[in-house]
């Protein structure tokens, strides 16, 4: 199976953030909110500078080595992990909720383009090693949104009285009867076998969730070289200590962020404004704040509290039972891996370009940021229609009410616009205000109201003529709507609802090497890919 590749800028979908596309157009302020431009140069600059800044390389192995212990190995995953150790080996990351059965698709995106990045780059600056990670955020608590998924238009919910960290929760009854529904869903498709059996050996009773997404990923992508690190690991929370210890007592990353969002509101969005103390405290089935009061720090939810010297003490003891939150992840993945590009979604880059000064006090090195590729897939018999009702795949991102009064202007056989009349009505009206005015200056205000009146009319007339020829259109009308709303579900981008399930069923894995072969590296834009039958 192939499929043609077309390519739009970002900012002709119309749906991404002022920032983001600031940003990847190189405009406004933008790159005063970053460290380098997302570009070769910008990386070359990344990698002197991450050089200075060192990494456990021997633990980071470490820990890597006993997390794979139990997934088969695969001679790329191998070689990357060991190449870890050399101080010339650097990380392209991803990074992503273990969400159920991969949840959205932008889930493989994003993988994808971590994969592509890195050998790009290899190419780029052969003297040194590039690996790509998937950093699995694994301490998530939003099991709404972790624990759900879309399947054939359909969205399915992971009812589990498991709380706390979505990575620590493990594979139940109500999680396996959801996989049922995936393999009812692919008895009927013409391919996917091979990926619903690697979803059956990941996702058995017991196990947690995080060993199963790392099962899962490693074994769709392990053949390509990526890594996946679980980072809720007591060994790897001690090296980020001393960052967690400085937020503890001082505080240190929400003081830094005020000046960054201070000139952010001038001109964009703020994201996230975060907390006093950007730190969940997570032990047995709980994730909750840690707050700071009168020189108590308090566990909300919960009846425990620590001085500052017995909350120290407990870190140093316990670190796993400390967990960033969205201010302090960053800081943490950038300290336990040598990053040189994170690889990211329009409201992941968001955030991230908040924090700049916040990696900067903390001494942690601010990896170049790289938007994630955006897919949005075309079955050829809808490609079909839509060429036929006399679109580009530009215009699949305009309103559906554009779209058809677009199409039916262009195809009806009669004047819909009653623009020149409206015009010609003012007119009249100025003649007929000059000529009252002769009788009664206080009529001529009356004259112009009267105007206004009239053309409020015409321009209702307007519409009233074309919801007529509308109705004349109707059957291309409900076309232009079915292929918006199939290609759109939910009123969302695609790659945000759908589930890989539907088109590796449909097309196997040949889907996954399409989205291979026409991932961007470095390069920007949103692609749309058509199925060739």
């Amino acid at each position: 199976m192939k499929f043609n590749a077309t390519q739009i800028p970002y900012h002709a979908t119309g749906l991404f953030s002022p920032l983001v596309r600031d940003y990847v157009e190189g405009k406004g302020t933008a790159m005063e909110f970053v460290a380098y431009a997302p570009s070769y140069e910008g990386v070359q600059k990344a990698i002197t500078a991450r050089k200075e800044l060192g990494v456990n390389r021997p633990l980071l192995v470490e820990v890597l080595k006993a997390q794979y212990a139990n997934v088969p190995s695969t001679k790329a995953v191998n070689e990357n992990v060991n190449s870890l150790l050399a101080e010339n080996t650097f990380v392209v990351t991803t990074a992503h909720q273990p969400n159920i059965f991969t949840g959205p698709l932008y889930f493989f995106y994003k993988i994808i383009h971590a994969i592509q990045l890195a050998a790009d780059l290899k190419k780029q600056f052969p003297e040194n090693n590039y690996v790509p990670v998937y950093y699995m955020g694994s301490e998530d608590a939003d099991i709404d949104e972790v624990g759900s998924f879309y399947l054939g238009g359909a969205p399915l919910q992971w009812n589990t009285k498991q709380t706390g960290a979505i990575g620590r929760m493990k594979v139940d009854d109500s999680l396996l009867s959801l996989l049922k529904n995936i393999e009812g869903y692919w008895s009927v498709k013409h391919q996917g076998k091979e990926a619903m059996q690697a979803l059956s050996d990941a996702y058995k009773k017991g196990v947690t969730i995080h060993e199963a997404t790392l099962s899962l990923v490693h074994s769709y992508f392990g053949q390509y070289g990526l890594v996946v690190i679980q980072p809720d690991d007591a060994k790897l929370k001690s090296a980020f200590i001393p960052v967690m210890e400085k937020e503890l007592v001082e505080q240190f990353s929400h003081k830094a962020l005020q000046p960054t969002l201070s000139t952010l509101r001038d001109q964009y969005h703020v994201q996230t404004e975060g907390r006093s103390i950007n730190l969940f405290y997570l032990k047995d089935n709980s994730r909750s704040r840690i707050e700071l009061k009168e020189g108590v720090y308090t566990i909300v939810d919960t009846d425990l509290t620590f001085t500052q010297a017995q909350i120290i003490s407990e870190l140093y003891a316990y670190p796993e039972r400390f967990s960033p939150n969205v201010i302090l992840r960053g800081l943490y993945q950038e300290t336990i891996l040598p990053g040189v590009v994170f690889i990211g979604g329009g409201g992941e880059l968001a955030y991230w370009m908040e924090l700049k000064n916040v990696f900067a006090v903390a001494n942690v090195h601010f990896p170049v940021l790289q938007l994630r590729n955006s897919f949005l897939f075309i079955k050829s018999k809808m490609a079909k229609q839509w060429a036929e009702l006399g679109f580009t795949f530009n215009d699949l991102f305009l309103t559906i009410p554009s779209l058809e009064a677009s199409f039916v202007k262009t195809h009806t056989q009669h004047n819909l616009s009653l623009s020149n009349s409206i015009k010609e009505l003012e007119s009249l009206y100025i003649s007929i205000k000059a000529q009252v005015e002769k009788i009664d200056a206080t009529l001529g205000a009356h004259t112009m109201n009267l105007s206004v009146q009239s053309a409020k009319k015409m321009v209702a007339l307007e519409k009233k003529m074309l919801k007529a020829e509308k109705r004349k259109q109707a059957t291309s009308l409900e076309r232009i709507r079915h292929i918006k709303e199939n290609l759109f579900p939910e009123n969302s981008l695609q790659e945000r609802v759908d589930n890989f399930a539907e088109w590796v069923g449909d097309y196997g894995w040949a889907w996954v090497d399409a989205v291979l072969e026409h991932s961007n590296t470095m390069e920007q834009g949103f692609t749309i890919l058509s199925a060739k039958e």
